[in-house]
């Protein structure tokens, strides 16, 4: 377990309703010496073996990138949180994080060739195989010598993943299974010998699991799609015509294909998240390294506001990214070892341990692709038309990025998402949402408190807007589940409101508690620059929190309710002493500047 890991059991969502302590984070600075070293073997093979071939990605040369995963498996990063008794190195899951985070900088398609194996391709094996099935693949898989693919998807399931079409009927004698249907859209199927396929069987409610090895007959293949980015991740279309497996191919139970299909993608979307940091990090090295080159009326453009407006906001929104999806990580890393401790499985609480957090499972697949997206976006912008141009580094990774905000569910599905879940748990019991949401209510009636609060600690006063945030989301969220109660479902721009209050939420907190951890650790002046962003993303969550609330309530209240409750928002997203937004952004920018690199 990572240095300073606290063992404090929060709930997944219930950051939202209690405050939360520096102390119970986890942040990056805290990794141990093991784990950067894990990192830095990561980088050291990128940089030896992946960087200076990066063109053949973009050749679409597939068979460059099965060759880059051969080498990896060899190396143990494709077994990082396989278990040492399936051939894996058995580490923590914050450190599979680390790891994936480090090997998907220079190339979207080796990314996601990585994710789809490691995770999707290796994951249903090894969490509901039975044991037979995981001796017979997890090894193989483990070490590259087996490559893993996963169909899920069809031409007219996509979201509702349960709605394919592609059928499993079992033989007379129960011995075999034969399965008819298309799936598409499958990474890595162009080299994948080990494909997990989910087929109906019968008029079944939920779709069924099976393990299917390449070279079947029964199997074919589409052409290699042509894509605008991820070129040499290998997607296909897979066929299934009278393809016959033996009955023990089936994975884990009859009807339960969804609920290893949904677990799966709480997976993915935390991988995600984290995959895309390293590439935003280079990314911004490559765009403060050509500003301070490019000059414009003599003088690097790298001194223009603009400019550093843009590096400033890059490295902040790559930095808050990192911050909560690292503190997530680190929360499912501490709920597995419970729920282990407990007496549970290690298979079981492995499925478990990630399942209770993914509320932050979506959120951050949001966060972080959309701060990746942007941050690609204003480096070809940093660039000018040197930036449009295939020649320079930031046009490959400005395609290769567009599909971050697409697969692992779109991100309008994980807003949906994350918000449905909220709301389940509050139904189940788990979460006592509304109690505090009533509170909010009455707190409205009563007149505010006008006592100059001591704000003599670093962030007391960032911390009371964080509690305030929480509150107007509370507000938002409660009246539309009193007006709307199980048809609120159906208001998906509602929904999507109130999605888009709580990530800012979690990222602006995760941001707040890492500055001020870290100033713990180091001194306030060691940390300056992290106190900074912190506080310039909170401001950024602040104005968010307020324009999604105002539009959620001018949706569906109106009158003297609506007036009330407006009055209630702007009490809440209205900072008493606003930052200077302009001096944080230079402070920032200058040190990204001066350092020629992303610094931190």
């Amino acid at each position: 377990m990572s240095e300073g890991a606290n063992t404090n059991f929060l709930r997944g969502g219930e950051f939202l309703i209690r405050e939360v302590k520096s102390d119970e984070i986890f942040i990056p600075e805290e990794f141990t010496e093991e784990q950067r070293m894990m990192a830095e073997a990561t980088s050291d093979f990128i940089e030896k073996e992946v960087a200076p071939k990066r063109e053949r990605f973009e050749a679409k040369d597939y068979a460059f990138t099965e060759e880059i995963m051969k080498k990896a498996g060899e190396l143990g990063l494709l077994g990082i949180s396989v278990p040492e008794e399936y051939g894996g190195l058995g580490m923590d899951f914050n450190t599979s994080m680390l790891v994936c985070d480090r090997i998907s900088g220079i190339s979207g398609s080796l990314s996601t060739a990585y994710g789809a194996h490691t995770g999707i391709g290796t994951l249903p094996i090894l969490l509901y195989g039975n044991e037979e099935q995981k001796q017979k693949y997890i090894p193989g898989l483990a070490t590259g010598e087996l490559m893993g693919a996963y169909c899920l998807t069809e031409p007219g399931a996509g979201t509702d993943a349960n709605s394919g079409k592609t059928k499993a009927e079992l033989s007379a004698d129960g011995n075999r299974y034969k399965i008819n249907g298309q799936k598409i859209w499958i990474s890595n199927a162009g080299f994948a010998d080990v494909f997990t396929v989910f087929a109906r069987i019968e008029e079944d409610k939920y779709l069924t699991a099976f393990i299917v090895e390449k070279g079947n007959p029964g199997m074919s293949f589409g052409e290699e799609e042509n894509k605008l980015g991820i070129r040499a991740s290998s997607t296909r279309q897979v066929f299934f015509n009278d393809c016959e497996v033996p009955a023990e191919a089936l994975l884990g139970e009859r009807n339960g294909g969804f609920k290893i299909a949904m677990n799966s993608l709480n997976y993915g979307r935390i991988k995600l998240s984290v995959a895309v940091l390293d590439a935003a990090r280079r990314v911004t090295a490559h765009s403060v390294s050509y500003a301070n080159e490019r000059k414009q009326f003599g003088t690097p453009i790298s001194s223009f506001g603009a400019i550093q407006q843009k590096l400033a906001d890059m490295v902040t929104r790559t930095w808050v990214a990192e911050s909560a999806t690292y503190r997530a990580g680190q929360d499912i890393e501490n709920n597995i070892a419970r729920l282990m401790e407990s007496g549970m499985d290690q298979g079981e609480a492995k499925l478990k341990g990630v399942e209770e957090y993914a509320i932050e499972c979506a959120v951050l697949k949001v966060l972080g692709s959309e701060a990746g997206t942007y941050v690609a976006d204003e480096g070809v912008q940093i660039y000018g038309g040197m930036g449009y141009s295939a020649d320079a580094p930031l046009e490959a990774a400005y395609r290769d990025m567009r599909i971050a905000r697409i697969y692992e569910g779109t991100n309008e599905i994980n807003r949906l998402h994350s918000v449905a879940m909220l709301l389940k748990k509050a139904l189940k019991g788990e979460l006592d949402l509304m109690s505090p949401a009533m509170a909010v209510a009455n707190e409205l009636m009563e007149i505010p408190s006008f006592d100059s609060p001591d704000y003599d600690e670093l962030f007391s006063e960032e911390k009371e807007y964080i509690a305030k945030l929480k509150k107007a989301l509370l507000m938002v969220a409660g009246k539309a589940v009193e007006t709307f109660g199980m048809d609120l479902e159906q208001e998906q721009q509602i929904i999507m409101n109130a999605a888009d209050m709580l990530i800012e939420i979690y990222a602006a907190e995760s941001a707040i508690l890492r500055a001020e951890k870290l100033a713990q650790m180091k001194g306030e002046e060691a940390a300056e620059i992290q106190i900074k962003m912190a506080k310039l993303y909170l401001h950024w969550a602040q104005e968010a929190v307020a324009s999604k609330g105002r539009e959620a309530i001018y949706s569906f209240i109106e009158g003297d309710e609506q007036r009330m409750m407006l009055i209630g928002l702007k009490r809440f997203t209205k900072p008493s002493n606003p930052v200077n937004v302009k001096a944080l952004r230079r402070s920032i920018a200058a040190t990204v500047i001066e350092a020629n690199k992303y610094p931190f």
